[in-house]
């Protein structure tokens, strides 16, 4: 980072602006051609500066983002991830049509968990069917393992790069502070500019635009819907709680009825041979 760095002051690196400046309007441009050709920026940024930009200006342009936790094998085991979004879409069903609301109170628990645990980790990136063409990161210290993982699968990394941080592994590096919330906001907010722009272009020129707005989601039940499924699963409920209560209530048969329904039987039976014999 030492050609980036202007000078120091009371044991702080400055930054030369103007090589933020310039290495901004690289970035700009590479990320506005990509999005024009029908390219996804996938955005990044796991610490709490800069989650809340990272997801609030992915979805304003529709792209995916992953603000909680970089889980290993998101771009290099992109298949499995596929299927755990896929399990995602499955809990959401479930909860829409009320038919979380029939379980017994354990599972429906442990259902809603383990749908929130996957939406907070997978959440952003469900809409992503292929891997994007461009990741940014903020930070790329503590998001090495996506960048390992860019870099692996060929996917041009750019990121905010600050003095503690390796530009070199970094296609488009832009010095800066990745510590400070106005300072993510701004690169945020530059990028998703970028791709708003490249849109614009694309729908000028006719192209199709492929993984930019997420497709709406499935409608959900209607409230009439949602309170039938209610009373129908607390009806089955009530029928289920009477049955048990009727089977503990019911006397048990003594010896001594056993054998009077046997002999009874047996009368029965011998009632029947005399007849047919007649």
């Amino acid at each position: 980072m030492q050609r980036f760095i202007f000078g120091e002051r009371n044991g702080i690196y400055i930054i030369d602006l103007q090589q933020t400046l310039d290495r901004i309007d690289t970035a700009y441009r590479f990320i506005r051609n990509a999005v024009e050709d029908g390219g996804t920026v996938l955005f990044v940024g796991t610490k709490k500066q800069s989650q809340e930009s990272v997801q609030r200006e992915a979805q304003r342009v529709g792209m995916p983002y992953v603000n909680f936790r970089w889980l290993g094998g998101m771009l290099t085991n992109f298949a499995t991830m596929h299927k755990r979004v896929a399990k995602l879409d499955e809990f959401d069903q479930v909860i829409d049509s009320g038919e979380v609301d029939q379980m017994i109170k354990k599972e429906s628990l442990k259902l809603r968990r383990e749908r929130d645990k996957l939406q907070r980790n997978l959440g952003g990136i469900r809409r992503l069917d292929k891997l994007p063409s461009i990741i940014f990161v903020i930070d790329t210290k503590k998001e090495h393992i996506a960048v390992v993982e860019a870099k692996r699968m060929g996917i041009p990394v750019i990121a905010v790069v600050d003095t503690n941080c390796d530009p070199d592994m970094i296609d488009f590096a832009i010095p800066g502070n990745d510590d400070a919330i106005r300072s993510s906001n701004l690169m945020c907010r530059i990028v998703a500019d970028a791709v708003e722009e490249g849109r614009m272009l694309a729908s000028k020129k006719g192209k199709v635009q492929v993984a930019t707005t997420p497709p709406p989601p499935p409608p959900a039940l209607d409230e009439a819907a949602q309170q039938k499924a209610r009373n129908e699963a607390a009806a089955q409920q009530r029928e289920r709680e009477e049955r048990l209560l009727a089977a503990k209530e019911a006397p048990e048969k003594t010896d001594t009825e056993v054998v009077v329904v046997e002999n009874e039987s047996e009368e029965a039976r011998t009632e029947v041979q005399e007849s047919a014999g007649a």
